[in-house]
């Protein structure tokens, strides 16, 4: 059996070990708290930095490390949050959660990626449930994330939002009536990949009147752009209204492919051009018909899905 070993040859310090195997956990945090995979690692990053930056003596009188990088991760995540709310009014257009691919398509997009750099795709990654957190205040949203998808106490919780566990408990309590108001009864898994499968079908084929059956009437669509040209300012609302946008959109660009994929653990699309992952596309499905599109065209938000010449 071999022993890791450190670049100039000793063993590994065991507890650089239990240090970093708090990564993942810290990454899946910092996304679902900031729906976005870049500012996620910027903040690992920072909570580290800040790790190492106490004395040795410091660090050991630390009894539980994993504890305390969670509890300095939130609560830079709270700043961000904070501070993001100034920076959205200047950002070109709606802004939408960073959407991530399945792992395995993760590794592809991404050669060399750090295992510890994927985020589990579960329901509180999935673009409906990240649009609603979004919505949220910044402590309502680490409340209820902390407590109800991390499963730490109010009493935890307290500590890194810095008011009572009994306000605690609200801004949780608000936060999940939110989820709650928002949700429409979501169709199994193997539905609603026939569904976008069905769509892209009928989008290939021009075919406005399958579009129409799959799209509920008031459907929505939402698309983030950061600016890049043709970025669409405004969601556009209908299915009429949308059927021709997307007969626009193919006839506008016949070279583009467009794949099934898996987008924050749900069945969704992407689009590529020569090889380039140039949309993805998120879909919202009640029953039988698709009620809400997002679409992420912002390139700083693509990063994970392609390998750029």
């Amino acid at each position: 059996m071999t022993t890791q070993s450190e670049p100039g040859g000793g063993p590994l310090d065991p507890a650089l070990n239990v240090i970093m195997s708090e990564r993942r956990q810290l990454i899946n945090l910092a996304y679902r708290l900031l729906g976005s995979l870049a500012e996620a690692e910027d903040v690992v990053q920072e909570t580290y930095v800040r790790w190492y930056a106490m004395s040795p003596q410091e660090q050991e009188a630390i009894v539980s490390p994993g504890a305390w990088l969670t509890k300095v991760a939130s609560r830079i995540c709270l700043n961000v949050l904070s501070s993001a709310r100034a920076r959205r009014e200047t950002y070109v257009g709606p802004w939408i959660p960073e959407p991530l691919p399945d792992p395995t398509e993760w590794i592809t997009g991404r050669p060399g990626v750090d295992p510890a750099d994927r985020v589990t795709l579960d329901e509180s990654v999935n673009m409906a449930f990240l649009v609603v957190l979004d919505a949220m205040t910044p402590a309502e949203r680490v409340a209820f994330i902390l407590h109800d998808v991390f499963r730490y106490s109010f009493a935890e919780v307290a500590e890194i939002v810095g008011r009572s566990p009994e306000a605690c408990r609200q801004l949780a309590s608000s936060a999940r009536r939110r989820v709650r108001e928002s949700r429409a009864p979501a169709a199994p898994a193997s539905r609603q990949a026939g569904i976008v499968r069905d769509f892209k079908r009928a989008w290939e084929a021009h075919d406005i009147n399958a579009l129409i059956g799959l799209l509920d009437p008031d459907v929505t669509a939402i698309a983030d752009g950061g600016g890049v040209v043709g970025t669409v300012l405004h969601p556009i609302v209908g299915v009429e209204r949308i059927v021709r946008s997307l007969v626009h959109l193919a006839d506008r660009f016949r070279d583009l492919t467009i794949l099934e994929r898996t987008v924050n653990g749900r069945a969704g699309l992407i689009a590529q051009q020569d090889g380039v992952t140039v949309s993805v596309y998120a879909f919202d499905i009640a029953g039988d018909q698709i009620t809400r599109i997002w679409v992420v065209r912002n390139p700083d938000k693509l990063r994970s899905w392609t390998v750029r010449p």
